[in-house]
């Protein structure tokens, strides 16, 4: 029975350390999800309905909610349900399952910040040509390759993972990641660590440095410019730009704490800094675009606001940061083109 427990099950051991206090945890990451659930089926719900909202960067937005519903299912179910079970054991293919969900969710959240990257970079220095260059065809294509390569990456290591031999089945977290169970090897996971690696500088070293790239250009773009269009950009780029720094700033935490030592770890500093990544981009993400981006909080507003039966309220319209920055930076770029003819 123990070799069959050992063989087909694994068993969280951080939970064990949480104690009395799982019944408040339970509680408030019962909340937090439902927040998460709601505020990003609101946010897709906005962007879907309203024609007015349907432009290129509104749909990377629409993907990101949608990731963030995917990467939340994959972790909170199971995290809820043992933090009120007495055992923490998951069999083999959930745990696996888990895994692939938890890391394609932060491929995807990634990727679609690249391609946002890149939507900001076309908008400011190439505004004259931004309609012709973001179609609809080039924006569905962008999402395809977002969606599409992270998951042939992240099935072809799992499926490297899944070969190893394993002499035991504890894992000092709350969810399943992959190099713990690495760390369970019973042989040397030497070529498993290796193409690991590569598959991480695809999927990850890439997109960082080319979401670097399109800001250095941006920002050297409107280097010369006056402090009103640096302020316009400033208004354009932030949200997309808080969203990558908490992307970064959590997944470098979660990274790091899987390369230590978890019995010197403060056990309630190990369960935060495990599942920032997974917890707080799905709660900041929609509160960034929801109240930053001036169309969709508008219409968010509206559709709060208004009671059934009533009459629309009308709002004075606002300027749109961003087509006011391509009128700002299509002068400047049509002056360079005479110029240099």
């Amino acid at each position: 029975m123990e070799n069959s427990t050992v063989s087909f099950y694994f068993n969280f051991t951080m939970f064990m350390r949480i104690g009395h206090y799982r019944y408040v945890a339970f509680v408030f990451f019962l909340l937090l999800y439902s927040f998460i659930v709601c505020a990003n089926v609101l946010i897709i719900w906005i962007i879907l309905r309203e024609s007015t909202l349907h432009k290129p960067m509104n749909v990377f937005i629409a993907f990101l909610s949608v990731n963030s519903l995917y990467g939340s299912a994959g972790f909170f179910p199971r995290f809820l349900m043992d933090l009120l079970s007495d055992t923490h054991l998951i069999s083999r293919p959930a745990c696996f399952t888990q895994i692939y969900i938890i890391y394609t969710y932060a491929s995807y959240e990634l990727t679609i910040l690249s391609i946002m990257a890149y939507d900001r970079y076309v908008a400011v220095c190439h505004p004259l040509h931004y309609h012709r260059k973001m179609t609809y065809k080039t924006v569905y294509s962008l999402a395809f390759f977002a969606w599409v390569l992270p998951a042939c990456n992240l099935s072809i290591s799992i499926h490297m993972i899944v070969r190893l031999p394993l002499c035991g089945n504890k894992i000092e977290k709350i969810y399943c990641a992959s190099w713990n169970i690495v760390k369970l090897s019973c042989v040397s996971a030497a070529v498993s660590n290796i193409g690991a690696m590569l598959g991480a500088i695809a999927i990850t070293v890439l997109p960082f440095g080319f979401i670097l790239y399109t800001y250095l250009r941006i920002v050297l773009a409107c280097w010369k410019n006056s402090s009103e269009v640096r302020g316009k950009v400033l208004q354009s780029c932030l949200p997309h730009v808080i969203s990558f720094v908490v992307y970064s700033v959590t997944s470098f935490s979660d990274t790091a704490l899987s390369r230590q030592n978890l019995q010197k770890v403060n056990p309630f500093v190990a369960v935060i800094l495990s599942i920032e990544f997974i917890i707080i981009p799905p709660f900041v993400n929609p509160l960034v675009y929801g109240l930053k981006v001036s169309e969709i909080r508008r219409h968010i507003f509206r559709t709060l606001c208004s009671k059934p039966g009533s009459k629309k309220i009308s709002c004075r319209p606002l300027r749109d940061s961003t087509n006011v920055l391509q009128t700002f930076c299509a002068v400047n770029e049509t002056s360079t083109e005479q110029n240099d003819a």
